[in-house]
C-alpha cells in the first residue's frame, strides 16, 4: 500500500505569523510539492491570495491550484460539508503532492480537526504528521493574549476551581496542548529577561518533549516543520483539550469578521493612523488585507494586531483585477458602519 500523505497543521492565534511561515515554506520547499489548505475566517481570502502571490506559483503552471481555501472560519465545525470533500480532492492528486499543509483560522480548535483524520475516507490516504503552534511573543509580553503570567499561575496554584480563563485563553492552551513544535515569533521585539520569562512559562505548558524554537519572519528550514511522523490522530488521548468529551463546541457568537473595500487610492500613513485610532475604539483582534496605494504600481499587504501594523509590497497589480483596498477586520461585535470611516476624506 502506498505511504499516506503527511499533513502538517499550522495553528496559532491571530497575527502570530502563520501565513508568513507558510509563504517562506513554499518559497524554500527544497523540491517538495506542497499543497496548502487555508482555513479563513472572513469573507475575503486574504491569506490564500497572499500565498498564491509567492514566487513558487509564478514558476509552476498549476502551483496555485494547490492552494485551496475554506472560508467557513472553523474547520472543526464543517468537516463533512467542506473539509472532507476538499481532502478527498487532494487525495485524488496524491501522485503530484508530497506534503499537505493546513493553516487553521486563529479561531479554530486544532484537536477536532485532527480527529477528522480518523475518518475512514481520510485515514487510508493521509495522516497528521505533526502540529506546529505559532506563538507571538510580543503579544504575550504586552499581556494582550493572557493576563499577567505570574499572577495567573499563582491563582491556579491557590485554587484550581477558579474559572478565570477567557475563551481566547482556553483556545491558546488547546493549541499548545496539541503541538509537536512551538515556534516563537517576534522574539526580537521583547526584552531578553521578558523573553526568557515567557519561554520558561511556555515550556511548563506544553507536553514533555515538545521543543520551542525561535523563528524570525517565518524563516525556518522546511525539515524542521515537516517529518515528525507523529500520527497525531492516533495520539489524541495525550493531547488534552478544554472541549474533551463534547460532541460540539460553541464559539463566542460575538466574534465576527467584517470586510471593507474602497476604490480610491489611499495614503498608507494616513490609513494606518486611522486604523490605530479605530483599534482604540473597537474590540478588534486582527486587521489584514491589501491596500491600493496612490501612485504605486505594486499591491501593498497590510497586517495589524493591536497598535502594531506591518506592510510590504508583494506584487504588481494585475491588469484584469480591480485596484481596490480590501481589508478584513476580525473582532467582537463589529459592524461595517462603525468601521468604514477609516476610508473617508
Amino acid at each position: 500500500m502506498p505511504a499516506k500523505l503527511p499533513v502538517t497543521v499550522i495553528t496559532g492565534f491571530l497575527g502570530a505569523g502563520k501565513t508568513t511561515l507558510i509563504r517562506h515554506l513554499l518559497q524554500h520547499n527544497q523540491g517538495r510539492r506542497i499543497a496548502v489548505l487555508v482555513n479563513e475566517f472572513g469573507e475575503v481570502g486574504i491569506d490564500g491570495d497572499l500565498l498564491r502571490s509567492c514566487q513558487v506559483c509564478d514558476e509552476e503552471e498549476d502551483a496555485s491550484s494547490n492552494i485551496l481555501e475554506l472560508a467557513n472560519g472553523c474547520l472543526c465545525c464543517t468537516v463533512q460539508e467542506e473539509f472532507l470533500p476538499t481532502m478527498q480532492e487532494l487525495l485524488l492528486r496524491r501522485d503530484r503532492i508530497d506534503n499537505i499543509v493546513i493553516e487553521t483560522s486563529g479561531l479554530a480548535l486544532p484537536k477536532p480537526l485532527v480527529q477528522a483524520f480518523r475518518w475512514q475516507e481520510i485515514r487510508t490516504g493521509a495522516t497528521v504528521d505533526g502540529v506546529v503552534t505559532v506563538v507571538d511573543c510580543e503579544a504575550i509580553a504586552e499581556d494582550r493574549l493572557v493576563s499577567d503570567l505570574e499572577a495567573l499561575e499563582a491563582q491556579r496554584q491557590a485554587d484550581e476551581s477558579l474559572e478565570h480563563e477567557t475563551p481566547l485563553e482556553e483556545l491558546f492552551e488547546d493549541q499548545l496542548n496539541c503541538a509537536d513544535l512551538v515556534l516563537l515569533t517576534k522574539c526580537d521585539r521583547v526584552a531578553d529577561d521578558r523573553y526568557y520569562q515567557i519561554r520558561t512559562w511556555l515550556e511548563s505548558q506544553v507536553r514533555p518533549g515538545v521543543k520551542l524554537v525561535p523563528c524570525h519572519q517565518g524563516e525556518i528550514e522546511s525539515s524542521v516543520l515537516l517529518g515528525f511522523n507523529a500520527s497525531v490522530e492516533d495520539d489524541l488521548e495525550n493531547r488534552p483539550s478544554h472541549h474533551d468529551g463534547e460532541h460540539d463546541h460553541d464559539h463566542d457568537d460575538e466574534i465576527n469578521s467584517v470586510c471593507l473595500t474602497f476604490d480610491q487610492p489611499l495614503n498608507p500613513k494616513t490609513l494606518t493612523q486611522r486604523l490605530q485610532d479605530l483599534v482604540e475604539q473597537e474590540e478588534i483582534y486582527r486587521i489584514k488585507g491589501f491596500v491600493n496605494v496612490a501612485n504605486k504600481p505594486m499591491r501593498m499587504v497590510l497586517q495589524g494586531v493591536g497598535q502594531r501594523f506591518e506592510s510590504f509590497f508583494d506584487r504588481p497589480w494585475k491588469p484584469e483585477e480591480p485596484r481596490q483596498t480590501r481589508l478584513v477586520f476580525i473582532g467582537q461585535g463589529l459592524e461595517s458602519e462603525r468601521l468604514s470611516w477609516v476610508f473617508e476624506g
